[in-house]
C-alpha cells in the first residue's frame, strides 16, 4: 500500500471521529501521518495492528514534542512486516492536564517508551501498569524536555561557544548565542560573564581575572658562593669560607703534592689506608732481601 493509502484506510476505520491523514518525508521515507483525537488513540493503535490491509504487527517507538502552549504531541511509529510499509499517530494533549491512554496491552514495548516521555515531558498514560522512573533519579524535580525547563548547567558555568579556540582571552570574541532554555544573565540566578563576551544583553566584558605572578627568590650575583649551612654535629665554618681560591695557611705550608716544586712529580695521589703497610717499612726491606737486593 501506498502512503497515501495507508491514511485513507484508518480514516475508514476510525469513522465517524475526525481522523487528518498526510503524508510526512518523500521517495523512500514516505510515511503515512495521521492525526487522531486524543479519544480515540487506543482504538486506533489497535486498529492499525489488527485490521488486515495494515496489519502494523511491530512497534517501533514512541514519544511527544511540547508545543507550548498548544500542549504536547504524542507521536507512535508503526510498521508492518508483512506489507512493508510504516504509519504515524498522533494525537495532541493539553497542557493542563497531560494524560492519554496506554497501550501496553497492545504493544507490550510500549511500556518503556512510555516510562521515558512520562519522565522527560511529565505525561501520564492512563492504564500503565507502573510510571517508574527509567533515566532520572527518583528526587530529580521537573521534566528536562519541556522548553520551560531551565538547563541550570549553563547557568552555572558559561556557554562554551562564546569563544572560538585560539582567540585570545582580552577580547575580540563573538557575541555568545545561548541556548534553547538558558536565561539571560539576570534572569535566573548569577552568571559568569565570559572573557571578552560583552555582547548585547550579556552584561560588560569581564571574566576571572589573570593569576598573578609567583614571585621567585633573586639569583646570587655571577662568581660568588651562597653561605653554607652547617651541618648537624659540625663545627663552626671558617669566618672565609666564602671566599673564593686556596686559603693563606694552605699557601704557607708548601705546594700540594703532584705541583711543580713538590715532593712526587706526577698527579697528586692519596697516602695507603691506616690498615695497610707503607711501602717504606720492614716489610719492603724484607721484599728486597727475598729478590737478592742488599739490606
Amino acid at each position: 500500500m501506498t502512503p497515501e493509502e495507508v491514511g485513507q484506510r484508518v480514516v475508514a476505520l476510525l469513522a465517524p471521529a475526525e481522523v487528518t491523514p498526510s503524508v510526512s518525508g518523500g521517495q523512500a521515507h514516505a510515511r503515512a501521518t495521521v492525526d487522531v483525537p486524543l479519544a480515540s488513540w487506543a482504538e486506533a493503535v489497535r486498529a492499525a495492528r489488527d485490521d488486515a490491509e495494515l496489519a502494523c504487527d511491530f512497534f517501533d517507538w514512541l514519544s511527544a514534542v511540547d508545543e507550548l502552549a498548544d500542549g504536547f504531541a504524542v507521536v507512535a511509529h508503526l510498521w508492518s512486516t508483512t506489507h512493508r510499509h510504516g504509519l504515524l499517530l498522533r494525537t495532541r494533549v493539553p497542557r493542563e492536564a497531560p494524560t492519554v491512554a496506554s497501550v501496553v496491552d497492545v504493544y507490550p514495548g510500549a511500556g518503556w517508551h512510555e516510562r521515558e516521555t512520562h519522565e522527560m515531558f511529565g505525561i501520564d498514560f492512563a492504564g500503565h501498569p507502573g510510571l517508574r522512573p527509567l533515566l532520572l533519579p527518583p528526587e530529580f524535580e521537573g521534566h528536562p524536555l519541556r522548553k520551560e525547563f531551565v538547563l541550570a548547567s549553563r547557568v552555572a558555568k558559561p556557554w562554551p561557544g562564546a569563544k572560538e579556540p585560539g582567540e585570545s582571552e582580552a577580547g575580540g570574541g563573538r557575541r555568545p548565542i545561548r541556548p534553547p532554555g538558558v536565561p539571560a544573565p539576570g534572569e535566573w540566578g548569577t552568571t559568569p560573564t565570559p572573557a571578552g563576551a560583552g555582547g548585547a544583553g550579556e552584561g560588560p566584558r569581564g571574566g576571572v581575572p589573570a593569576r598573578p605572578a609567583r614571585e621567585r627568590p633573586a639569583r646570587p650575583a655571577p662568581g660568588t658562593r651562597p653561605t653554607r649551612t652547617a651541618r648537624p654535629g659540625a663545627g663552626p665554618a671558617p669566618a672565609d669560607a666564602t671566599q673564593a681560591g686556596p686559603s693563606a695557611d694552605a699557601t704557607e705550608a708548601g705546594p700540594l703534592p703532584g705541583a711543580p716544586g713538590s715532593r712526587g712529580a706526577g698527579a697528586a695521589r692519596s697516602g695507603p689506608p691506616a690498615d695497610r703497610p707503607s711501602g717504606e717499612g720492614p716489610a719492603a726491606t724484607e721484599r728486597a732481601d727475598g729478590d737478592g737486593g742488599t739490606a
